[in-house]
């Protein structure tokens, strides 16, 4: 079980009169990216939640019209009699924690054949955490106006002067960018990183910096842990601790204090964890208020692309007929050696530059198209396609994608490859188009020159580069002969293996291969006899020839082997 029973009984159950309702949908901005992912939503994302209540398999607890219903104690498959039942209740959701892709489906289609939406609770998240949050979302449903996330930004002040009377310190509460939310009031004399990053509202670029190669983001981005930073006299850096903000694994935040004209209290690192778990609800609450909409449309489509949201649910808030074709493009910026950018928060700030203008043409072209970013990768859903049997809806979308790569190159200075997944016929297909569109990018990472490529494109490409990733997860079929001739070349300063592929790859034409390493046919016949010799090839047999062709192709790829 992973809530205590003081907490389930203080918790479960409906606790008095309920509060005010809020939409699925402001419920899964508050808490879906950090603690759970929306598996269904099979009424849509405006149903609304007015209740949280907390069930186990050893209670028969009656649900009510508008409740969030929080499964402990059982898992996958096992929970799928308490999900039916909650929505026999009229429950708008129900949060289970799913242990694999079988459970997910079974669970899936429990919750869309009663009509109730269900949320897969990670298994790293505490039960307790997702309650205080889902209960935060409900509370403050009527919070919507300017007004109210000023309200939420003064609580971070309220909560800095709070913590700084518990330590004797000076308080300031930072986002995940190291901007500066919120800090206390003192008359003491401030160091230098705090003048600084008060004036600035966000830390000098220098002190990050050094912060950064300390190690100390590393530890407040990892746990809850309470880090401390001794005094730096040459760098005018008064002693001081941190903690992270977190939700489940992701981090939201730091809490800093700095250490007065009097040594921080006894009970600091106490007083610290606790106000980083409270500062947590309030960051959720006011990133919910101030970027809900466009995080609510990325996190539908991240869903869709994962298969854990049905078509219709998405189509619904976009505006999109799920019946109609659709197709996934993906977009990531490449850095080569001589990038102008070759810092992680410039690339990060480009990345994030390139998704703006990736947005504002994809809206141009589909009022319902869909951004994300997943890892390092931008997608693009462009849904409402027409149904042509000339592929000139295929052919419009490469015309965007070029006009988007075009602008990148333009604005960002950046260079940008695209992949341009298959069309599917319904908007339920868009997974298959992404997993296309990866293959396609995939494929085109050696290829400086290739900018937007479709299937067709790089089919020859996409199948090599797939066979090499078989080879590569298969110890048994790599040659180990390959190897030793490699071995054999880094040993003796040959060019065994090198002179092979270009060999292969010239079809076997020596001249054409001699010139492409520089060097007089007769030299290269001598180094393919002596290879063969080396390695035991019979490269007059095709599938030997192929075989080896592979294995080299692998090496290059997989150790950096200096064959091209």
């Amino acid at each position: 079980m992973d809530c205590s029973v003081e907490q389930h009984e203080s918790s479960g159950g409906h606790g008095g009169t309920p509060t005010a309702a809020v939409p699925l949908r402001q419920l899964f901005i508050t808490v879906a990216e950090p603690l759970v992912d929306v598996l269904a939503a099979p009424r849509g994302f405006d149903v609304e939640v007015r209740d949280v209540v907390i069930v186990d398999p050893e209670e028969d607890a009656g649900t009510r019209s508008g409740d969030l219903v929080l499964v402990i104690g059982a898992r996958g498959r096992s929970a799928v009699r308490l999900v039916r039942a909650a929505a026999r209740g009229g429950a708008a959701a129900v949060a289970v924690k799913v242990e694999g892709d079988q459970d997910a489906r079974a669970l899936r289609e429990t919750a869309i054949d009663g009509g109730v939406a269900l949320l897969g609770v990670r298994p790293e998240v505490r039960w307790e955490q997702l309650e205080a949050f889902a209960r935060s979302a409900v509370d403050n449903a009527r919070l919507s106006t300017e007004a109210d996330v000023g309200e939420a930004m003064g609580d971070l002040f309220s909560l800095a002067q709070t913590v700084a009377a518990m330590t004797g310190g000076i308080v300031s509460v930072e986002d995940t960018a190291n901007r500066v939310l919120a800090y206390s009031r003192s008359d003491d004399e401030v160091d230098e990183l705090r003048r600084l990053s008060i004036l600035g509202r966000r830390g000098p670029e220098p002190f990050l910096a050094m912060l950064r190669e300390w190690g100390i983001y590393r530890r407040l981005r990892s746990g809850e842990e309470v880090v401390h930073i001794d005094e730096r006299p040459d760098l005018g850096i008064r002693r001081r601790m941190a903690v992270g903000i977190h939700a489940g694994t992701q981090p939201l935040g730091t809490i800093w204090v700095q250490e007065g004209a009097q040594p921080l209290s006894d009970r600091s690192d106490r007083a610290l964890l606790g106000a980083a778990r409270v500062a947590a609800l309030q960051l959720i609450r006011h990133r919910t208020e101030t970027t809900a909409a466009p995080r609510f449309r990325e996190n539908l489509l991240t869903g869709l692309l994962d298969s854990r949201i049905d078509a219709d649910s998405v189509a619904g808030n976009i505006g999109a007929d799920a019946r109609k074709p659709g197709v996934v493009v993906v977009l990531t910026l490449r850095s080569g050696e001589r990038s102008e950018f070759t810092d992680r928060s410039e690339i990060e700030l480009r990345r994030a530059e390139m998704t703006s203008l990736i947005s504002v043409h994809a809206a141009a072209y589909r009022r319902s198209a869909l951004v994300t970013m997943i890892g390092s990768r931008v997608y693009v859903l462009l849904p409402d396609l027409p149904d042509l049997p000339d592929r000139s809806a295929e052919s419009g979308v490469v015309g965007l994608t070029r006009e988007i790569v075009a602008a990148a190159k333009n604005h960002l200075r950046a260079r940008v490859q695209a992949g341009i997944g298959s069309v599917a016929s319904t908007l339920a297909d868009v997974a298959v188009s992404r997993t296309d569109a990866d293959r396609i990018l995939d494929a085109m990472a050696h290829d400086v020159r290739a900018e937007v490529a479709t299937i067709a494109d790089v089919r020859s490409r996409v199948l090599v580069s797939e066979v090499l990733t078989l080879v590569q997860d298969n110890e048994r079929v790599r040659d180990p002969r390959v190897a030793l001739l490699i071995e054999h070349d880094a040993e003796h300063g040959t060019q065994f293996a090198r002179s092979v592929l270009a060999y292969l790859e010239a079809f076997g034409e020596v001249r054409v291969a001699g010139e492409e390493l520089h060097v007089h046919p007769n030299t290269l016949r001598y180094r393919i006899r002596r290879a063969a010799e080396l390695g035991g090839f019979d490269l007059a047999d095709p599938a030997e020839r192929l075989n080896v062709h592979l294995q080299l192709l692998l090496a290059h790829r997989s150790t950096g082997a200096a064959l091209r």
